[in-house]
């Protein structure tokens, strides 16, 4: 099962990866959680202690490991460098484990913007292609809004891409313009998980004004995730409410994808 993990920024993408790792690792599967997004922060929803955390770091970060991999120095456009690099060391090389979850964190590329044509570029692309086809039983990848490093090679291995969405209406815009990225490519298992949930007025609302796509499940606002990340404490162990919709999402996720 692979899952990748979308939508606007600050709506509980990363609340949402941390809650799934722990269930599937708590059911004894085999899982790897990437934190793909430019501000790291699945680790500290994993409830990572810092020794652990001071031996993660971004892949994109890497200067030293990007040269010699690609042939050329990170920050660097044109030239010639390997567009295909080595990298399947990298994932056990560079990842930790807690609690039977294992954390790899792949950083981003600022430079030029998704369109990059760069070694740091190169590098995370080949990473993440090669993550898609490895046999980790349970693959879930917290990504950034866009989906640039999803290419029409890669999506028949992504077995869903869940959207979080707050009930307003910029957040769901969003989620049409991840949805229409998404399709552009081929992949079509999409569906909305609901964040910070008050009332079920709320979750028709989301029901109402879905672009398109399946609701999957829904998450409560409660603001013992404040809590949970001032302590340093899982979300997954802190929260029992999040904990118990996380399992329920993370069970709809083993059935068939609806037909339209």
């Amino acid at each position: 099962m692979k899952i990748a993990i979308s939508g606007k920024g600050g709506v509980g993408k990363t609340t949402l990866s941390a809650l799934l790792a722990q269930y599937y690792a708590d059911q004894g599967r085999d899982v790897l959680a990437v934190d793909g997004d430019p501000s790291p922060c699945l680790a500290g929803a994993l409830g990572l202690p810092g020794e652990l955390r001071e031996k993660l770091h971004p892949i994109a970060e890497m200067d030293e490991l990007i040269e010699e991999r690609t042939g050329a120095k990170p920050g660097t456009t044109g030239g010639f460098f390997t567009l295909n690099p080595r990298v399947d060391d990298l994932p056990d090389r560079f990842s930790v484990t807690h609690r039977d979850v294992r954390l790899l964190e792949m950083g981003s590329v600022d430079l030029g913007g998704s369109g990059c044509i760069c070694p740091e570029s190169a590098m995370l692309k080949t990473l993440f292609t090669h993550l898609l086809f490895r046999d980790d039983e349970v693959l879930i990848i917290d990504m950034y809004a866009g989906v640039e490093h999803l290419g029409r090679a890669t999506v028949d291995f992504v077995d869903a891409m869940i959207i979080v969405v707050e009930p307003t209406q910029r957040s769901l815009g969003t989620a049409g313009q991840i949805k229409k990225l998404s399709r552009d490519i081929g992949l079509d298992r999409l569906w909305l998980v609901g964040n910070k949930i008050r009332t079920e007025e709320e979750i028709k609302f989301l029901e109402r004004e879905s672009p398109g796509l399946p609701l999957l499940g829904t998450l409560p606002m409660d603001l013992g995730v404040l809590d949970a990340d001032r302590l340093g404490e899982p979300v997954y162990d802190h929260v029992p409410s999040l904990k118990e919709a996380a399992q329920n999402i993370a069970q709809k996720l083993l059935e068939p994808y609806p037909k339209n």
